[in-house]
């Protein structure tokens, strides 16, 4: 349930009503904007009277949300979400850039792509330590390892830094990580989604590869109900029948899930595609239709990477890339 306060509201008013409503067995989410104060109310609200509501002075309007999702619902928080990772802003007309190697194979190769990606403008670096591959043989990633490289890029370049978790066991070795990526095969692993609710953390959250907006949605509702609302949406592409592509790119998820929620939302092109040369209009496709940012993949030697070389960028590409994006950002404006 929403409930709009009027701004001539008192504070006494105000913290009276409350107070009212958590001796209704619901608790109150107060969402502060810039022309209006909304009420949400999460738990069992049938016990409570709409008509009665509605006839206080200070209550503008009340709506009931029918929708499962509650704290991800822009009727519940009508302002956008900016999340904020060291420097970078995500979210409410700020843009970041995520770049960086599918997986981290060594310190010079971790180093020399973020001191390029940072160079051509990107905001965050990231970089794969623990790797879900299809096949058992694949390279799995350095793990633990990787993390320590990932923070050495850090400390050279002043970049935050994200990667994926794999396992809820492996949160102690995230304390230093900026941004916990929670991979498509992950979306929907609500153990792992509530140890990260109880995190302070920044999650970039992936669709999954055969999921609905809805069914992200409540994912990321799982995070936030234990605590944490620090979430950034991913539409990274979704399997259909088509096999030109890796995956399908979702652009249209992109004003959709704005207009759902308030949660920012970032597009991979990289996965969605698969395929390098396509990259770049997805990338530029995604900031036309209202994104909040991307997550690209770059190697200095794709031939050679040890993971998705296929979509990987070089660092040359990658400036081509976030210059015309930039471009694109400015002519929407």
């Amino acid at each position: 349930m929403i409930i709009a306060i009027k701004n001539s509201t008192s504070k006494e008013q105000f913290e009276n009503l409350i107070a009212w409503l958590e001796t209704r067995n619901v608790s109150v989410h107060i969402s502060k904007g810039e022309y209006q104060t909304v009420l949400g109310l999460i738990g069992d609200t049938r016990n409570i009277d709409v008509e009665l509501l509605e006839g206080l002075d200070i209550v503008q309007k009340v709506t009931r949300i029918t929708d499962p999702f509650k704290n991800v619902n822009r009727k519940f928080h009508p302002d956008d979400t900016i999340v904020s990772v060291g420097d970078a802003l995500v979210g409410g007309g700020n843009f970041a850039i995520i770049a960086g190697p599918c997986s981290v194979e060594s310190e010079e190769q971790i180093i020399a792509v973020a001191k390029s990606v940072k160079q051509s403008g990107a905001t965050m670096l990231r970089g794969g330590a623990f790797k879900p591959r299809t096949s058992p043989y694949d390279f799995q990633g350095l793990r633990a390892e990787g993390i320590e490289l990932l923070l050495e890029a850090k400390k050279e370049t002043g970049l935050p830094i994200v990667t994926e978790i794999m396992d809820a066991s492996h949160l102690h070795l995230f304390e230093e990580v900026d941004v916990i990526q929670v991979g498509a095969r992950n979306m929907q692993n609500f153990e792992l989604l509530k140890e990260l609710g109880r995190t302070k953390k920044p999650i970039l959250l992936k669709r999954g590869l055969a999921n609905t907006l809805k069914e992200l949605l409540m994912s990321a509702e799982y995070i936030i109900a234990g605590g944490n609302e620090n979430i950034m949406l991913c539409e990274r592409g979704i399997r259909t029948f088509e096999t030109y592509t890796r995956n399908t790119l979702d652009l249209s998820a992109v004003p959709m899930l704005k207009e759902l929620s308030h949660l920012p939302v970032v597009v991979d092109p990289s996965h969605a595609s698969g395929i390098s040369r396509l990259v770049k209009p997805m990338a530029l496709a995604a900031a036309a239709s209202g994104a909040d940012g991307l997550m690209i993949e770059v190697h200095n030697d794709p031939v050679h990477a040890l993971c998705d070389g296929a979509q990987s960028l070089t660092p040359e590409q990658f400036d081509d890339v976030a210059r015309c994006v930039n471009k694109v950002l400015e002519a929407i404006k």
